[in-house]
């Protein structure tokens, strides 16, 4: 087999080398990061959580560049290209970029098997340690005991809010899912928790292994009205903000604990208040209730977990009238399908289901009759429910079939929204306006 070239190459190589997709264990990746002598000589941050990582991520991320500082992000999944995951100052880097260090990945690594998912964390956090950045932020995958960003120590964790999902590896119950992701926790190091009400098992670890951490209601808070709210920390206090660019009111949540990770790392990243203002007002971030204005109007949105979904459910409630609400629906199917459709159900009246490119996902047709399940004592007419081969059929679709005044949300799998966002992001412009 000839050497990999290109960052696809490269790709396809870590893709063949383990039997399995998901192996979880820290002690290959990290046996390699010693090998590559991977270091750090400024402050990561690490964040953990089943909804508001991603969100989280780009408010410090943005926060951090007004302040002047130059930022180096990994995150993930992408929703069309790989590179999205590793960022600098802002930018995805270059796939040419990253090759180099998959290259050394892959001299270091010896016998070592690695997944896909090592092999790459390794050769992303080996560039973001050698590039000339200010701060460092790393998003946990999965959980956080065995994920492989929890090979690199932080100097301060992040962890959003806790909820049902990825049960089959991290256990049945947000007790157990909470005390999988507390392990991104290190001791007399800052751990932020943005989950108004955490799991018992995360504060118990945290106050055992003697983690500093910043609880809501406790150590931060924040409150608001419908024009603008403010933060309280430890001695310190932000009023009069504009909401953050991302959208939703959960983003509220999100935003504080961003606010408190500062506030925890103040010795060494000091912010001022204009850095946390701009940043938040300016935060951009694919993907997360992501309003497209046009006729009809689109909602992009990755929630495929009920809490995620219900969160998606509130938001579009708060949106206004729209006569009807036609849905682009594409989901793994290892989620909770019946309990993510009974979030939204109410609200949508037409539905596109759609097969996504990957063997996890569930089928159109599985979706389908599992919709027509959910939407079976739904008042008023009858729900329409209809079956494509892609995201962006369904798209297409959702469009012919949609009057101006109306809107279509896609939803579900990073693959559902990463499938309409592939030649750029739709505009959409209904044939039938005059």
């Amino acid at each position: 087999m000839s050497s990999p070239v290109t960052l696809g190459d490269w790709l396809a190589h870590c893709a063949a080398m383990h039997p399995k997709t998901m192996d979880l264990s820290l002690e290959r990746t990290a046996e390699v990061a010693r090998r590559l002598d991977i270091r750090f000589s400024v402050p990561v941050i690490t964040v953990a959580g089943t909804n508001g990582k991603g969100s989280t991520c780009a408010m410090l991320e943005s926060i951090a560049r007004h302040a002047g500082y130059r930022t180096g992000l990994y995150q993930k999944p992408e929703l069309v290209h790989f590179e999205e995951r590793c960022r600098l100052n802002g930018a995805p880097v270059a796939a040419d970029g990253l090759v180099p260090h998959f290259a050394a990945v892959e001299a270091a690594r010896g016998d070592i098997t690695l997944t896909q998912f090592e092999f790459s964390t390794l050769a992303i956090v080996r560039l973001l340690s050698m590039a000339e950045v200010d701060v460092i932020i790393l998003e946990v995958g999965l959980g956080g005991r065995y994920d492989s960003v929890n090979a690199f120590d932080t100097d301060c964790a992040v962890i959003t809010s806790i909820d049902l999902d990825h049960m089959e590896w991290l256990g049945p119950d947000r007790e157990s899912i909470g005390l999988e992701k507390a392990q991104i926790m290190r001791p007399g190091k800052p751990c932020v928790v943005s989950d108004p009400l955490p799991p018992a098992s995360v504060v118990k670890h945290g106050e055992s292994i003697g983690a500093d951490l910043w609880l809501v209601g406790r150590d931060f808070n924040h409150s608001g009205d419908r024009q603008q709210w403010g933060w309280a920390g430890r001695g310190r206090r932000y009023h009069g903000m504009s909401y953050p660019a991302l959208r939703g009111a959960n983003q509220l949540l999100n935003a504080a604990g961003a606010i408190a990770a500062f506030e925890a790392l103040r010795e060494r990243l000091p912010v001022n208040a204009q850095a946390i203002r701009t940043g938040l007002a300016l935060v951009e971030l694919p993907g997360r209730f992501q309003v497209v204005p046009g006729q009809p109007a689109l909602v992009l949105d990755v929630a495929h977990n009920p809490q995620a979904v219900a969160a998606l459910a509130l938001n579009l409630d708060a949106m206004g009238f729209f006569p009807r609400t036609h849905a682009v629906f594409g989901a793994m199917r290892d989620k909770d399908i019946p309990g993510l459709l009974a979030k939204l159900a109410p609200l949508v009246d037409v539905w596109h289901c759609c097969t996504l490119p990957t063997a996890r996902a569930a089928t159109a047709e599985e979706l389908a009759a599992s919709v027509r399940e959910a939407s079976a004592g739904r008042a008023g007419a009858a729900v329409e429910v209809h079956t494509h081969a892609s995201p962006s059929e369904g798209l297409r679709a959702a469009a012919a079939a949609a009057d101006p005044a109306d809107r279509i949300v896609v939803f579900g799998s990073f693959y559902t929204v990463g499938g309409v966002l592939k030649d750029g992001l739709p505009r959409l412009g209904a044939a039938h306006v005059a």
